[in-house]
């Protein structure tokens, strides 16, 4: 969830209590252990976009631009600063200098272009690869007719200059996505497609072990180029971990973080029991929740039934599985977003005018599909909510629950989910615009392979508009560029490409011992926690 500037600065507020102890010194050192049920897919930025390994590969890696911790103020990070020319056209970021990777190579520029040359490549098939549209040359490289990014040019080691095609109000916000964050080719080169289990960036940790369905171990760079950080030695995300599981050893202080948070089923208990008191903490989110409904794959590519599988679905009985810790959506945008239309209705609860248009589809008998489903709770009861809702209109759904990753690879493939609840990989807006609803999870650059957008929904003149309205970046056109995003996002929802389901709040839960700046546990941007600032108190 990454936000811009100070638009929705009240959005993401913490409440976060130090515990009894009030304020806690700064320490450095020690190690901490952060559990999870699935194992990690990846930890190549250009390919990791799920909220497991968002805030890893942020420790890992660097881009060119930031946010403050805890905030969602953008800073430069690998630029030392930067300028842009009046016609918003052409970046010049100056480099910051001395910074090393952990191989022990220093960073220059040409590593920059290296970098977003390859995550527009289409063999690097990466799902963030249309985020960088707007950069010139982008068409050519991105269908592979040439070799790298006409925009993007090496000045000298310390100099690297981008041009865009058009004006994007969103370009500094692309440029601190982990998609921008760089990698060195040789490090690349060595490993292939295998990088993502050999990382090598600038970042605060170095990964120093992998062992698959046991850990990943991340321990301090001693040559990390922000002096004072990381603030820990080692952290270790321990995988295979149940979390009920992980919420008996938190309470028995055998782990720090629980990485999947608090167990549905135990939400009530666990929040209020006197001892967690100082361990839970909550923030809001820019989130929607979904089920997306293949529009390439029969029956989905008939209107009429995507219609009614929105009309099938009771969302406020599914708020009450997760203990009210969301409310019911009506569209792609959560309320909270600029672009949200509080006066559209959506499509209502009505299993009679679901069943009437089945029947008008062809379907009066309702059909049989499958509804893919991560396997951590409560996401399988979720599913088999959905699953009911459907068999009342004739629909009969196999529910396919697997691990996070399989559920995103097979999302990837344009024939092979003809439906699947978002839940845990449900999107969290890369930063506070609605733009990051539409490019990846709904617009034409998102329905490739490898993409995350699982609907496979492409209106190509939708895609124009969305361009046109990104290419408004004078202050003048803020108010009429969220007014044409508004209509973009409705009439989307018209044509039913999802079942928008609920905006969810987040928490998270850590052990006492645990201190940092105020924001860093629910981070708006290291989603779930920027670890670069964790460090252990004193005393503890």
């Amino acid at each position: 969830m990454k936000m811009r500037n100070k638009l929705l600065a009240g959005v993401a507020a913490v409440a976060m209590t130090m515990g009894a102890g009030g304020a806690l010194a700064d320490s450095m050192g020690g190690n901490i252990i952060v559990t999870y049920k699935d194992d990690v897919s990846t930890l190549d930025p250009a390919i990791g976009y799920d909220w497991q390994n968002w805030s890893m590969i942020k420790s890992l890696f660097d881009g060119l631009m930031d946010y403050k911790p805890g905030t969602t103020e953008l800073v430069p990070d690998l630029a030392e600063s930067y300028t842009i020319s009046d016609d918003g056209l052409v970046y010049t970021f100056n480099l910051k200098p001395g910074v090393k990777f952990h191989n022990g190579r220093e960073f220059v520029a040409s590593d920059v272009k290296y970098t977003l040359d390859r995550v527009v490549n289409p063999t690097t098939q990466s799902p963030g690869a249309g985020f960088f549209g707007a950069i010139d040359g982008f068409d050519a490289a991105s269908s592979g007719d040439a070799d790298g990014l006409s925009g993007v040019k090496v000045l000298d080691d310390q100099t690297v200059e981008i041009t865009l095609s058009r004006p994007d109000a969103t370009f500094l916000h692309v440029m601190a996505l982990n998609f921008a964050h760089v990698v060195p080719k040789e490090a690349v080169d060595e490993h292939g497609q295998d990088f993502g289990k050999h990382p090598v960036g600038t970042g605060a940790y170095e990964m120093t072990d992998w062992t698959l369905g046991q850990h990943v171990i991340f321990s301090r760079f001693d040559d990390y180029h922000h002096e004072g950080l990381p603030k820990l030695d080692q952290i270790t995300f321990e995988v295979g971990q149940e979390p009920i599981v992980a919420l008996l050893r938190l309470e028995r202080g055998e782990i720090d973080i629980a990485g999947d948070g608090i167990p549905p089923a135990k939400f009530l208990e666990v929040t209020s029991n006197p001892e967690f008191d100082g361990s839970i903490v909550e923030g809001s989110q820019l989130h929607t929740g979904y089920i997306t409904l293949n529009t390439q794959m029969a029956p989905f590519d008939n209107l009429k039934v995507r219609q009614a599988v929105n009309m099938a679905v009771n969302k406020d009985r599914i708020v009450r599985i997760i203990n009210g810790r969301a409310v019911p959506a009506n569209q792609p945008l959560p309320p909270l977003m600029p672009g949200y239309d509080e006066s559209y209705e959506g499509f209502k609860f009505d299993p009679d005018a679901a069943k009437a248009l089945l029947a008008e589809a062809g379907f009066a008998d309702g059909f049989t599909t499958e509804l893919y489903v991560a396997n951590t709770d409560p996401q399988p009861r979720i599913a088999q909510a959905i699953q009911q809702d459907l068999s009342n209109i004739g629909i009969k759904a196999e529910i396919k629950s697997l691990a996070q990753a399989n559920v995103i690879a097979a999302g990837g493939e344009k024939d092979q989910a003809p439906m699947i609840w978002s839940g845990g990989m449900a999107w969290i807006a890369d930063f506070p615009d609605p733009s990051n609803f539409y490019g990846p999870i709904l617009g034409c650059g998102g329905a490739v392979p490898g993409g995350w957008n699982w609907s496979w929904y492409c209106n190509p003149e939708i895609d124009e508009r969305a361009i046109a309205a990104d290419a408004m970046a004078d202050p003048s056109q803020a108010e009429a560029r969220i007014e044409e995003w508004k209509k973009i996002f409705t009439e989307i929802q018209d044509e039913a490409p999802w079942v928008p389901v609920f905006n969810e709040q987040r928490f998270t839960i850590r052990s006492k011992r645990l201190a940092g700046p105020e924001g860093i546990f629910v981070d708006p941007v290291h989603i779930p926690v920027h670890y670069d600032h964790v460090y252990i108190s004193e005393g503890n």
